[in-house]
């Protein structure tokens, strides 16, 4: 039973404990819900305080954008306005501008209508006086007619005929003075190019004459030479077809003969014989036989080393034979195979400073004389004789070309013609290369002062300087000083024209006025 109370005093305990446990969690609950109503209330009543504050913010910066888009506002009006104002001070500006030169306008205008009228008010005055004038000088014309028994047509052509001649003189003048300054501006790069080629060349130049003198060892060898009533001496003529000339000349004979081949095949076939021992008719003959086989030989050897020293290739046999003949030809005493070769030379040079083919230049500057040296008479210059053999034995056109006219007998075609006429001439005019006879060079001094006399007004006239300088005296009553430039160029045209002579003739002439009075 006791156990029961105790259990129920248990139960009852544990109610009671809960239920007051239940009221003191509930007293709590009430507090807490306190509590947070009034932190709600607070957080509400700041939340409002804080929204206001930003209201009136917000407020104010409205207020003061508005104020700030209000002010650029206006300043944009006032610039637009002082815009418009401007404009319209322009406009005024320019109408006043306008107006003005509106004004001034009508006012030249009245001006242009005076100036006109004045214009036309002088004009009908100078017409009057033009008239005026006219008719004055047809009463001077018919008077002067009258008085110097000439028509007016008559004055006027000698009047014309005057005019041209003083126009053909300043004309010749100006021709001359454009002439000399042409010379002085073209020549330049081509003396440039013949001293350099002329420099580069130096061969030394032996003058050959048409006799040979053979040297003995005693006179009694002339003896012999001559032979029983003169029977050797006439074999080797004929068979050599050289003059053999026996004199009083102590140790020497003398062979004369225009070829140089039969002359040194006398000589050479003299020493075999002297050396010999045995001189007559029949060993005569076949001596010479043996020498001219010899020379025909030494000849084309000559031939090919010449043409391998000047590095030729190509060239026909005959070619090369009469390339050594021209060994024994001579051209005013100057060799002619030294002269070629010195030509071939300068035409290489030359072509190389020009930018033309060498070889060729080279072929046609040895080639160009081998008309020299024919095998028989023949009446054509040796310039076409070389040109046709040269066509003959296969050489090309500008060769051929070149070869015939270098002493212009026909016309120059290429470029390699010109070189090897001036090569030519610079070998042949070198001082000491030639030698002319007396009579042909007194007779080419007479012809240039001849020519020189042919004009009219000439005084005297003087080659000089070995046929390089005419000096040409005229008359100064009949020569002016513009008249004796023309006749220095007249004179030297006609010498280019009809004379032949190597390198160039200067013409000088001088013209002085002499005023002399005698004091008594």
């Amino acid at each position: 039973m006791e156990i029961v109370y105790i259990i129920v005093g248990i139960i009852a305990g544990l109610a009671g404990g809960f239920g007051i446990a239940k009221m003191f969690e509930k007293k709590s609950a009430g507090s807490l819900l306190a509590d947070a109503k009034r932190e709600a209330a607070n957080i509400v009543k700041e939340a409002n305080i804080q929204g206001d504050n930003l209201k009136k913010e917000k407020e104010l910066r409205a207020k003061e954008k508005f104020l700030e888009l209000k002010a650029e506002h206006e300043q944009v009006i006032l610039g637009k306005d002082k815009k418009i104002a401007e404009a319209e001070k322009r406009t005024r500006d320019k109408e006043s501008q306008v107006s003005s030169e509106l004004a001034r306008a009508k006012k030249s205008a009245d001006e242009a209508d005076a100036k006109i009228t004045d214009y036309n008010t002088r004009i009908e005055y100078l017409d009057k006086k033009q008239h005026e004038i006219e008719r004055l000088h047809k009463s001077q014309v018919e008077q002067l007619e009258v008085i110097s028994g000439l028509s007016a047509e008559e004055a006027k052509d000698q009047l014309v005929e005057s005019l041209k001649a003083e126009a053909k003189t300043t004309a010749m003048s100006h021709i001359q003075d454009t002439i000399e300054e042409a010379k002085l501006t073209a020549q330049q790069e081509a003396k440039k190019i013949i001293l350099n080629t002329i420099q580069r060349v130096g061969t030394e130049e032996a003058v050959e004459n048409c006799v040979s003198v053979f040297n003995i060892e005693s006179d009694d060898v002339k003896g012999r030479i001559i032979g029983r009533e003169g029977r050797n001496i006439r074999a080797i003529e004929a068979a050599t077809g050289v003059e053999i000339i026996v004199d009083d000349t102590p140790e020497a004979i003398i062979l004369s003969c225009f070829d140089p081949v039969r002359r040194e095949v006398a000589r050479l076939s003299l020493h075999k014989l002297v050396t010999d021992g045995r001189i007559h008719p029949a060993r005569i003959e076949e001596v010479v036989a043996k020498t001219t086989k010899q020379i025909e030989e030494e000849i084309i050897e000559v031939g090919k080393r010449t043409v391998i020293d000047l590095g030729i290739h190509g060239l026909h046999p005959e070619l090369i034979k009469v390339v050594g003949r021209m060994k024994y030809r001579s051209s005013y005493g100057q060799n002619l195979l030294q002269h070629s070769r010195e030509v071939a030379k300068l035409c290489g040079i030359m072509a190389a400073e020009l930018g033309l083919n060498v070889k060729l230049a080279k072929r046609a500057g040895l080639l160009h004389d081998i008309g020299k040296v024919p095998d028989a008479e023949s009446d054509l210059p040796h310039a076409l004789l070389g040109m046709q053999w040269a066509e003959k034995y296969g050489e090309k056109e500008e060769v051929c070309n070149a070869i015939g006219a270098h002493h212009d007998e026909i016309e120059m075609k290429t470029m390699l013609a010109p070189i090897v006429q001036v090569c030519d001439a610079i070998s042949g005019a070198r001082p000491g290369a030639r030698r002319q006879v007396l009579d042909s060079y007194i007779q080419r001094l007479k012809d240039l002062e001849d020519i020189a006399y042919g004009f009219q007004g000439v005084k005297s006239a003087y080659a000089i300087q070995a046929g390089r300088e005419l000096r040409v005296i005229v008359e100064s009553e009949k020569v002016t000083d513009d008249m004796a430039a023309n006749l220095s160029f007249e004179i030297s045209h006609k010498i280019q024209t009809e004379m032949t002579y190597p390198g160039q003739v200067k013409i000088t002439v001088i013209r002085e006025t002499r005023a002399v009075n005698i004091a008594k």
